[in-house]
């Protein structure tokens, strides 16, 4: 089983920035494509940024692009999202999640961690 540990959320001032961080545990890391999924109230778990195997190509959900980075380190089973210029749009829950490819189709999931942009 996949297990993943989400963690770095917090309250934060529009305009600030966070760096979430995604351990993963029960697999290789390295041999699958990783994403970050939010959650906001009220609404569906949406992707807003994966990173492939191998060459570590990115893609960004056009609401975060050029203000969230997703970056891999597979020695240490952990995948970063660093986020800045956030917004209260960006308030949710946030996941992260593997697959073989980007886009990440889910099938296990940890607690997420939860990030609130407030003023």
């Amino acid at each position: 089983q996949l297990n993943f540990v989400e963690s770095g959320g917090g309250l934060v001032q529009p305009g600030g920035s966070l760096r979430l961080s995604c351990v993963a545990s029960g697999f290789t890391l390295e041999y699958y494509a990783i994403a970050w999924f939010r959650q906001a109230p009220g609404k569906g778990r949406e992707e807003i940024s994966c990173i492939t195997r191998i060459l570590g190509h990115t893609t960004y959900a056009d609401s975060v692009e050029g203000r969230f980075t997703i970056s891999r380190h597979d020695v240490n089973n952990t995948v970063y999202l660093q986020m800045s210029s956030l917004e209260p749009e960006d308030t949710a829950t946030y996941y992260c999640a593997a697959d073989l490819n980007c886009p990440v189709h889910a099938e296990y999931w940890g607690q997420g961690t939860q990030v609130t942009v407030s003023s």
